[in-house]
């Protein structure tokens, strides 16, 4: 066990047996609830933004949306959260097993990944198919209309399902996924780099800021999006030292003030465009620039996460960490539910979805965990050590026979 310094000086358990870093869940968690806050800001939007200068200082809609208030309902930017965290904990058990876990990494993470988004898919075209979606019920041109489909065939079903395409209208979460799959089929290509820049972690960061700003500017998706998940891994070929560092930090004195400052600019980092758009209009390169602070800012609560005492304890308590345990499953599982709430009550009905929304869908994501993620999940633990027992003996039978081939040539063997 691993402890961190928590309130008053108290240890904090940060790392569950089996190394968990139990903060992590917490954080995933809240960013996954604020996923859902997000999508009824959505629903909201056209009856709450003014038609006239929606972005005057003062108005209801500048409270919440360029406000800190904002890192309520920061949706996009909380997805960024889940790219840190698994650009760090996707690596570690390969740091930990080396060369012979990446056979059962890929196949339990393909598994662990993928069984989840078919069955919300499935869910998502039987509450689309049985509930009725009149179009008079929702604004026409809002995000509800634009973004999420209204009929779901099979054929729409089974093309979301390999998470290739360029949009999901039957379930639009699902374009986050894509880059899950993406960044794990690549990871040899991002520890290669990480481990090359680790001593290099300031210049390392600050390029992914810029090449998360040309790909703004540019629309180039993979630019905008990668370079999140190689933060994560950076921190996590670091992790050792990092954890270290800040054991010794919190002896110092101020080092309690340092935290608080990081956290409250990782935060600011976050919602820097929307608490600028009144006078910085979005799509231009300033604009972009500064949006991807939230990149940095989702790098920094995750290192706050990891670090420092006073948000490793708030994390590490019984909301967070429910909210962290069925965060995978709340995050596939509550668009369509929602979305089926806005035509059966009208988006005009916004504060009802919600007070209605919010539980149901928290409550089907506990069903979801218990009996789908929680089951695939054990599956691709099973199926990954299969696979790493079969590569350890190619692995064995490969070696044996180098060593037999440098024996009969004569030679001694490089290793035994």
């Amino acid at each position: 066990m691993v402890s961190l310094t928590g309130h008053q000086g108290q240890p904090v358990q940060s790392v569950r047996t089996g190394g968990r870093l139990i903060a992590l869940d917490g954080l995933r968690g809240i960013a996954a609830f604020v996923v859902v806050l997000h999508h009824v800001y959505q629903v909201a939007r056209p009856f709450l933004e003014p038609k006239v200068n929606a972005w005057a200082p003062g108005s209801p809609w500048w409270f919440i949306s360029s406000t800190p208030i904002k890192l309520l309902s920061a949706g996009s930017e909380s997805v960024l959260i889940f790219f840190v965290l698994s650009g760090l904990v996707v690596p570690l058990p390969l740091l930990a097993k080396g060369m012979r876990g990446w056979a059962g990494f890929f196949a339990s993470r393909l598994i662990r990944l993928y069984i989840p988004v078919w069955a919300s898919l499935v869910l998502a075209m039987v509450i689309t198919d049985l509930l009725p979606h009149p179009a008079t019920a929702v604004t026409a041109g809002s995000w509800t209309q634009r973004s999420n489909t209204v009929w779901a065939p099979f054929s729409l079903a089974f093309s979301e399902a390999g998470l290739t395409r360029a949009s999901f209208p039957l379930n639009s979460v699902l374009w986050s996924l894509q880059w899950e799959v993406v960044f794990s089929i690549t990871l040899p290509l991002f520890l290669l780099a990480a481990m090359a820049l680790r001593r290099f972690w300031i210049p390392a960061v600050v390029s992914c800021f810029g090449l998360s700003v040309v790909g703004k500017v540019f629309d180039i998706n993979a630019l905008i999006y990668l370079p999140v998940f190689f933060l994560g891994t950076l921190l996590a070929v670091n992790l050792a030292a990092f954890r270290a560092w800040a054991q010794r930090a919190r002896i110092r004195k101020h080092a309690r003030l340092a935290g608080w400052l990081v956290l409250s600019g990782s935060l600011l980092a976050i919602v820097a465009s929307w608490m600028l758009r009144p006078i910085l209009h979005a799509g231009t390169p300033l604009s972009d620039a500064v949006g991807s602070l939230t990149d940095v800012g989702a790098l920094g609560l995750v290192a706050c996460a990891v670090g420092f005492g006073p948000v490793v304890s708030g994390l590490s308590t019984r909301v967070p960490q429910w909210l962290g345990k069925v965060s995978f499953s709340l995050y596939l599982t509550q668009l369509p539910i929602l979305i089926a709430l806005v035509y059966l009550l009208g988006d005009n009905n916004w504060a009802l979805v919600g007070v209605i929304g919010i539980p149901v869908d928290l409550g089907v994501a506990y069903l979801f965990f218990r009996f789908v993620e929680a089951p695939s999940h054990r599956l691709a633990q099973q199926v990954g050590r299969l696979a790493t027992r079969g590569s350890e003996r190619v692995y064995v039978r490969l070696r044996a026979r180098r060593v037999a081939r440098m024996a009969a040539s004569g030679r001694e063997p490089a290793y035994r």
